[in-house]
């Protein structure tokens, strides 16, 4: 019997030391097998025979709701009183409040100032109380566990009212806390509702044709889809009726509306401006572009980033290490002064100020920021691990076709050495009808546009890097680059001149044979994207040290497209593994290397660097799946914002931590003098966690300045 795994989405988990708990505990279950916790995106994955009563009574500490991630249900704003976290904030501060107002008529110290004081401790501290007790009770050491001993602690030595309000105020912690991770991932939860739940498609009944409203989740390929001006588009399809504009922003972070006329592709998410459109279905719900845009965000917060992995290695031994201090401050300076109320006091302080909370959120709070915010910005980063990695680039390899030209090549001239110019594009449109090469595009545009009719082929055969042929009524045709033509046939040294010629000037040259000779050569110039060149000038000023162009085409075509953009390097006539050499070349030079391609052609070279970087990845799946950074459509102006991106999420993080261990560091100093409070401990801890949570939530703004 097959075990089944489910995925849930879950409410109210409040903190990553919840989160490993809430773990540890589904473990426990007898019929769970596997669990996987993403904190990030508030997702689980269960292997096993599990309720969801089960899984909410193991995450029952921390008020944990579960529901089944296929549910896809809204998520509701909770109002700020409704919140458990806020509520408990406000009972401690009225309640400290009262007691501090009595204190003036009745004296500190008096029984109902400190029975008010203890109303306070005891209610707003219960959560932390039910499960600091039972840690201690099973050894482990949390941020609930210090509070609990130093809470206590304070109330036995008769510091009601600072116990009191270290209550309070780590419950303004906690809600800080729980508000910055929702805060965080509002990008991910706003990705899940893009896709309407229901749609309106045509199904036929018999001999008629009926308009229904179904679940998405019961949508067929194939199925039509009927979309009404100012309707989200369901599901991923093509245009079969109508014509109308279409905001993409949610799939390729482009503001402005794209046309949309009959056999254009449309996607789940984006919605329907103007004109109402038939779209047919052609993929299910969970295959949609959108679909894998929200699983591969959630994933990329499963993916740690080496500072957050040092920062969890850091906390696992810095809790034990905070309580070994707060001992010794307690007992050491109390044998040797006999003043063991004041030193006691000290040693609690210093658990408050030890507790670890601080340091735990500095990085995952930034990663899930600024995942999220690229997410918007049509561009995807599959984790944290990638994107500090791309802040340490040095040197960017680039591929040609579509990534520094436009890949909408266009036919600049025809020359025959046999025959006439319609009979030399009608033969080579017929090879190249079956390739994949954007020239071929070109090629059969040109045919197109000038009426030519295309013969049938047989036995078409495509060489790597080298060029294709085929059998074209009767004759073996081979279409490629001049140096394989002259390895079949004899080019002339007047071909070869028109050849040289037409490369200086920065054209691709595709030369024609048959199996005797050649019978013509046709030239095709791919046009440089605009933005190409202000891109290569960013890179540079923001401290790239070296660009490369890695091309297949010829040298100097190459040499000519890269001159303009102001390139370090080129390397032309690359096969595939010539790129992946080239690769391991400037990896062993420059250390981290990007590379930026299609995530097709240059797939070798773009699993091998450092950090590959596909562009369009709208629709594409290979692009989704072979880049670890994926450009939703076709922008190179993306490169410069990521690089930023990365480079302001790795400061921020390294402030953070700084933040969160020096005004502890600081406030511990105290201690030498014997000046350490329960006050300035809760102030440095409640101080730490909101700096780190203020300067990781910076990464929500889409300016990288």
């Amino acid at each position: 019997m097959a075990t089944k795994t489910e995925q849930y989405r879950l409410e109210n988990l409040s903190c990553a030391n919840c989160a490993a708990k809430f773990e540890r505990n589904i473990k426990e279950i007898e019929t769970v097998t596997d669990v996987q916790l993403n904190f990030g995106a508030a997702k689980l994955t269960v292997t096993g025979d599990v309720s969801i009563a089960q899984l909410e009574a193991a995450g029952a500490f921390d008020g944990i709701k579960i529901s089944k991630a296929s549910e896809r249900k809204g998520t509701k704003k909770q109002p700020f009183l409704k919140k458990k976290e806020n509520q408990l904030a406000l009972f401690a501060l009225t309640f400290v409040l009262m007691g501090i107002l009595c204190s003036f008529f009745l004296g500190e110290g008096h029984i109902f100032v400190n029975s008010i004081y203890a109303i306070a401790i005891i209610v707003g501290g219960y959560p932390i109380f039910k499960t600091g007790i039972k840690n201690l009770r099973h050894f482990e050491f949390d941020m609930k566990t210090l509070m609990t001993i130093a809470i206590i602690g304070a109330a036995i030595i008769g510091e009601w009212q600072e116990a009191a309000i270290v209550v309070f105020l780590f419950a303004v912690s906690e809600a800080l806390e729980a508000y910055s991770i929702n805060k965080a991932r509002q990008s991910i939860s706003q990705l899940v509702e893009l896709a309407p739940v229901n749609a309106v498609i045509k199904r036929a009944h018999g001999e008629h044709v009926h308009e229904i409203e179904v679940a998405t989740e019961e949508i067929q390929i194939g199925d039509i889809l009927l979309v009404k001006p100012g309707q989200k588009i369901a599901m991923d399809g093509v245009v079969v009726e109508g014509s109308s504009t279409v905001n993409q922003a949610a799939i390729t972070g482009e503001s402005i509306p794209v046309t949309k006329n009959i056999t254009d592709h449309v996607f789940a998410g984006t919605i329907n401006e103007a004109g109402a459109l038939e779209v047919k279905v052609t993929k299910r719900v969970e295959d949609t572009t959108i679909a894998k845009i929200i699983h591969l965000v959630e994933e990329a917060q499963t993916q740690k980033a080496p500072s957050q992995k040092f920062v969890d290695r850091f906390a696992k031994y810095y809790t034990p290490i905070i309580m070994l201090v707060a001992l010794l401050v307690a007992i050491i300076p109390s044998i040797i002064t006999g003043d063991w109320t004041h030193w006691i006091y000290q040693g609690l302080a210093v658990l408050v100020v030890g507790c670890p909370c601080a340091l735990v959120i500095s990085t995952p709070v930034a990663i899930v920021t600024a995942i999220g915010n690229a997410a918007r910005q049509g561009v995807l980063i599959k984790g944290g691990a990638y994107l500090e990695e791309l802040g340490r680039v040095q040197a960017v390899a680039f591929d040609k076709t579509g990534t520094l030209t436009k890949g909408q090549p266009e036919v600049m001239e025809v020359i025959t050495e046999v025959g006439e110019e319609h009979t030399l594009l009608a033969k080579v449109a017929a090879v190249e009808k079956k390739s994949q090469h954007p020239l071929a595009r070109a090629i059969l545009s040109k045919a197109f546009d000038e009426k030519i009719h295309i013969p049938s082929t047989e036995n078409f055969q495509s060489v790597t890097g080298k060029g294709a042929y085929a059998t074209v009524e009767g004759d073996i045709i081979y279409v490629g680059s001049a140096s394989w033509i002259n390895s079949l046939v004899t080019v002339s040294e007047h071909s070869m001149t028109r050849i040289k010629n037409l490369s200086s000037k920065g054209y691709s040259v595709i030369v024609a044979a048959s199996t005797t000779q050649v019978i013509g050569v046709i030239a095709i110039a791919d046009q440089v994207r605009p933005e190409s060149k202000t891109v290569i000038e960013m890179l540079h000023t923001n401290g790239i040290q070296h660009t490369v162009m890695l091309t297949g085409d010829a040298p100097l075509t190459a040499e000519k497209i890269a001159s303009q953009l102001a390139i370090d390097d080129v390397r032309a006539s690359l096969l595939p593994e010539n790129k992946l050499q080239a690769m391991k070349e400037l990896q062993q030079q420059y250390g981290s290397v990007a590379m930026v391609g299609d995530g097709v052609n240059d797939a070798p070279a773009l699993a091998s660097a450092n950090i590959g970087i596909a562009m369009g990845g709208a629709g594409s799946d290979a692009a989704l799946e072979t880049a670890q950074i994926v450009f939703m459509r076709d922008d190179l102006t993306k490169l410069p914002f990521t690089m930023k991106l990365s480079k302001r999420t790795l400061t921020i993080i390294k402030q953070n931590i700084t933040f969160a261990l020096g005004l502890k560091l600081m406030a511990i100093l105290l201690v030498i003098p014997g000046w350490l409070t329960l006050w300035i401990a809760i102030f440095a801890d409640i101080g730490a966690t909101l700096l780190v949570i203020l300067n990781a939530l910076r990464l929500m703004k889409n300016g990288t300045k």
